[in-house]
């Protein structure tokens, strides 16, 4: 069986084709400001048109999101939870839901309905999941207070987790070293995690995203780097 892997994030689409659970073809693709205003949806129907693909699963690290307990119930409020996050286009954008049972959390996120259309319309097996529920699925966590952080290109997710309890969720776009660690250590700040006290794992693309990684090791003493998304074993999409 051909599994197609699509991971979307702010202004980047990478694909993956897995084959009995081996990756044989990966690209990514990236917008910047010379590029033409379609490219992340023109790339996606080129990988949609590639043969021979039997189930499609699809990951979206967008920032249009809220975090909910376990159990909320009220989905025709989505829209509105979302909107105290960022801005949200009802006509545009689909509605989603995805439930983390481990940590009892659930995620509304919203999905380009172009994009979700396109994939829909081959009428194949698909399943869509939001980044930081498939990320926070793969925490193992243990009675401290954590801070894990998934990076991407020009991107990045966190969880702070307390006694396996989820206290905060982020998702931003990150294009500097100073906003990065302004972002984490404010979120410290405000959620009343000692530095000293806090354990940090990082996953992601820590490689491209190397000084980062080396800014933030100057103020934190607790930080390990749990992976990086080596070629072709892209974590998020596995």
């Amino acid at each position: 069986m051909n599994i197609l892997n699509l991971l979307f994030t702010k202004d980047g689409l990478t694909y993956q084709i897995a084959k009995n659970k081996s990756i044989v073809e990966e690209k990514s693709y990236f917008k910047d400001e010379e590029s033409p205003e379609n490219l992340i949806s023109d790339k996606l129907d080129e990988v949609l048109l590639k043969q021979r693909i039997d189930e499609i699963h699809v990951i979206s690290a967008l920032n249009h999101f809220t975090l909910m307990p376990e159990g909320f119930s009220e989905h025709e409020t989505g829209f509105d939870l979302i909107a105290f996050n960022a801005p949200v286009n009802k006509e545009n954008e689909e509605l989603m839901l995805s439930i983390n049972e481990k940590f009892k959390v659930q995620f509304y996120y919203t999905f380009p309905k172009n994009f979700y259309k396109k994939i829909k319309d081959l009428a194949l097996p698909v399943s869509f999941n939001f980044s930081g529920e498939k990320f926070l699925n793969s925490i193992q966590n243990k009675n401290n207070k954590e801070i894990h952080i998934n990076l991407y290109h020009n991107q990045c997710e966190f969880f702070a987790i307390d006694q396996k309890k989820v206290i905060l969720y982020n998702n931003l776009d990150v294009n500097s070293e100073v906003d990065f660690l302004y972002f984490i250590m404010f979120t410290l700040s405000k959620i009343g995690f000692g530095i000293n006290e806090t354990n940090f794992f990082a996953y992601g693309e820590t490689t491209e995203n190397e000084t980062f990684i080396s800014e933030l090791q100057k103020f934190v003493k607790n930080l390990k780097i749990v992976y990086d998304n080596i070629p072709n074993k892209n974590f998020i999409l596995n």
